[in-house]
This record gives C-alpha cells, sequence and structure tokens, in this order.
C-alpha cells in the first residue's frame, strides 16, 4: 500500500508559479514505483501532465503531456519519499485538481491512462486567473 498526499496547489496569476509537492508512504522503497501527475478540470476527463518511472525502469523518462511545452517539470526525491512538479507560465486552461499517483514498477509513457496507477492522493486544486 502507498499513501499519497499532495500539497502546493492554491490560486496564482497567469503567467506565475506553482510548485506542488506529494508525500508518499509505502512499506516498499518509493524509488519501486513510478510516479505521475494528473490532472482533471471541471466537466473533463482526467488527463497526464506527467510522469516519471521507478528508478530502475527504461531509460528516457519523464514523460510530459502535450499541452505542457516545457513549462511544468517533474521531479522525485527518493531518499524522501517525495515528488515534485513545478509549474511554470501557468495559463488559466491549467486550472483543475492536481493529483499525484503511484505505481509499482511503472514504466511511464506518454498519455499513459490513469487506470494503469494503482495508487492516487485526494488531490490538491490549483486556479489560474487570467
Amino acid at each position: 500500500q502507498v499513501q499519497l498526499v499532495e500539497s502546493g496547489g492554491g490560486l496564482v496569476q497567469a503567467g506565475g508559479s506553482l510548485r506542488l509537492s506529494c508525500a508518499a508512504s509505502s512499506g516498499r522503497p518509493f524509488s519501486n514505483y513510478a510516479a505521475g501527475w494528473f490532472r482533471q478540470a471541471p466537466g473533463k476527463e482526467r488527463e497526464f501532465v506527467a510522469g516519471i518511472s521507478w528508478s530502475g525502469g527504461a531509460p528516457g523518462s519523464p514523460y510530459y503531456g502535450d499541452f505542457v511545452k516545457g513549462r511544468f517539470t517533474i521531479s522525485r526525491d527518493n531518499a524522501k519519499n517525495m515528488v515534485y512538479l513545478q509549474m511554470n507560465s501557468l495559463k488559466p486552461e491549467d486550472t483543475g485538481d492536481y493529483y499525484c499517483a503511484a505505481q509499482f514498477l511503472g514504466i511511464v509513457r506518454k498519455g499513459q491512462p490513469s487506470k494503469e496507477y494503482d495508487y492516487w492522493g485526494q488531490g490538491t486544486q490549483v486556479t489560474v486567473s487570467s
């Protein structure tokens, strides 16, 4: 079992930045889990934002959703059981609930569906005003 707790959401003006954090607690080393960020806007489906494979996974990770276009950076600190999402140049369309997710021995790929992730946090709300 993995428990995930997100933090760092809030209200920001367009063009601003936020750093989301995800604290993980697990009976297994967190390095054994792929970590992803997803978001869901009102009335829309949950979509892949960014993901990073487990530490022994395939090279080439992390991956990002097409809409990110270099604005976001995912990172992890396995020693601290933390995953981060640095979001810069935020746009109003980035507004939504952001969720941290984990998958045991997961290999992240572009556009990975949310159903492949086994564990989810409760989400943190991000609102970008114009």
